[in-house]
């Protein structure tokens, strides 16, 4: 990786703890999940873990149908004492109307990824449009894919720019930085596409596009989790973190959570600060929780 641009990106790199080698990395998690996995995996926090989903359908064959059947089946559900509503309902921009139109269930967000979804190829003018004319529709959330060619050429100083206007661009809405972590793979590459993220404005941090490369691991999570941390002791600043791609079961979930527990704290336990990105994980929860 040659680095172009290097200033302030590569200060705020070193302002941060170094990333860690894999082996320690699956030290600490080993270490987390033998201490507190079994006293997680209850009923309660898998009812928990259901009000996090970001219920979400990403098909090339999706349908205005097919997503407001989808919808219907969260209105449908609504929510109840035992089981509480997904946080949101993740579409391609041309839904978002569509779920903005069929959604009744009352605290579910209208999220939607944007910005040449999922490679990030594209102008910049065109990830802008794009984002701007799902704000219009209706979309609550924004999820963008770092540009990684920018990032991996070293270019930080456009990759940084695209998330700074896209974040613009959103007017408000939560602006949701996919790292597409199952590309990047080393720890410090990681670690360091965390920290741009945050600096260019990013309100979440997620892992994966769950597309062309791997999805989820709980080393990236480690990474993610460690970087937000150490963000809210600099600068005062709670921003959240979405582990999307391959997650399935309950049992998975869990152990998502329970890396969040341990590094972040309870005050990140709130689906205002964590996701999960999911379709499938939402039948293995509420077949747990209702037995």
């Amino acid at each position: 990786m040659v680095e172009t641009n290097t200033t302030k990106y590569t200060e705020a790199f070193d302002a941060f703890a170094p990333a860690l080698s894999l082996e320690e990395i699956d030290r600490r998690i080993s270490e987390i999940l033998q201490e507190g996995y079994e006293r997680n995996n209850t009923r309660e926090v898998k009812k928990f873990l259901h009000s996090t989903i970001d219920l979400t359908t990403l098909a090339g064959a999706d349908t205005e149908e097919k997503v407001a059947q989808l919808v219907g089946s969260v209105n449908d559900f609504e929510g109840t004492e035992d089981v509480p509503s997904v946080a949101a309902i993740c579409v391609y921009p041309n839904f978002v109307k569509t779920v903005r139109e069929v959604l009744t269930a009352s605290g579910v967000q209208v999220a939607c990824v944007s910005g040449a979804f999922p490679a990030s190829q594209s102008f910049t003018e065109v990830k802008i449009a794009e984002t701007a004319l799902a704000i219009a529709a209706g979309a609550d959330e924004i999820d963008i894919v770092l540009n990684l060619g920018a990032f991996l050429s070293g270019d930080y100083l456009e990759a940084s720019t695209e998330i700074e206007e896209q974040k613009a661009t959103a007017r408000g809405a939560h602006l949701k930085v996919i790292l597409e972590t199952g590309a990047l793979k080393e720890p410090e590459l990681i670690r360091r596409a965390s920290i741009l993220a945050l600096f260019s404005g990013a309100d979440f941090l997620k892992t994966s596009t769950g597309k062309e490369y791997p999805g989820a691991d709980l080393r990236a999570a480690y990474i993610l989790c460690s970087v937000l941390r150490e963000y809210k002791d600099k600068y005062g600043e709670q921003r959240g973190v979405k582990f999307s791609g391959g997650i399935r079961s309950a049992e998975e979930a869990v152990k998502y959570y329970t890396l969040v527990e341990a590094i972040l704290g309870k005050v990140w336990l709130d689906n205002r600060f964590f996701r999960i990105g999911a379709s499938s994980l939402v039948g293995s929860l509420q077949q747990e929780i209702l037995g």
